[in-house]
């Protein structure tokens, strides 16, 4: 259920639910809006029923990873609160926020399907945040990633009994860097892995001018 929190945008997604594009995109959609500030947050749990994949499509796998991908890009700080169980729907937007928490006990898992683990962009992002070593057991085997280990494995950022306390004391630093510098930092986050000094070089550079720019006139 969508609804407001710490002056932010929130959505519960249940992971047991197959690829909840419509619900994704709808909250993209009010954080791209603009007319409310603050953090947006996903509170995530569950993982797929047996049968999850019956109905699939690769075309429908697509539109979910783009949609995911554009959480991922927004120019809001996202944050993902998880619980329980992690995996499909729940454990792809999980990977995908800015910060992660999580309550104690809570796993991540990849789903199963055709008697394997899914092969879907949830790899790609574990591996890329965690590394090979870190998750070979959870991609090939389907081995539960305990919540010690996640932080461990930078994967999660913090395991609190209260994930709602934490939350509110974000509300506060996301206003402080929203939309379009948001965005830009984390763009160059993204690219830092894949891209030489000399031609990151530019990009920060024409990032730090913006930033003096906007301190000159504040």
């Amino acid at each position: 259920m969508n609804g407001e929190l710490n002056g932010g945008l929130t959505l519960r997604l249940e992971g047991i639910r197959p690829l909840p594009v419509e619900e994704l995109n709808d909250l993209c959609d009010r954080a791209e809006d603009r007319r409310e500030s603050g953090p947006v947050t996903v509170r995530v749990t569950g993982v797929p029923a047996d049968g999850w994949s019956k109905d699939l499509t690769v075309g429908l796998v697509s539109k979910w990873e783009r949609a995911v991908r554009r959480f991922e890009r927004l120019g809001r700080l996202t944050v993902a609160a998880g619980s329980g169980d992690c995996a499909g729907p729940a454990l792809d937007v999980l990977l995908a926020a800015d910060v992660r928490i999580v309550a104690p006990g809570t796993r991540l898992l990849l789903s199963l399907v055709g008697g394997g683990t899914w092969p879907g962009m949830t790899v790609y992002r574990l591996t890329r945040q965690a590394g090979t070593a870190g998750i070979r057991r959870a991609v090939l085997l389907g081995a539960p990633i305990e919540a010690h280990r996640a932080l461990a494995l930078n994967l999660v950022d913090e395991v609190s009994e209260d994930p709602a306390a934490t939350l509110a004391g974000l509300a506060e630093a996301a206003g402080a860097l929203d939309g379009t510098e948001m965005a830009i930092r984390r763009q160059l986050m993204f690219e830092a892995g894949s891209t030489t000094f000399e031609d990151a070089l530019g990009a920060h550079l024409a990032a730090a001018d913006r930033a003096l720019r906007w301190e000159a006139v504040s």
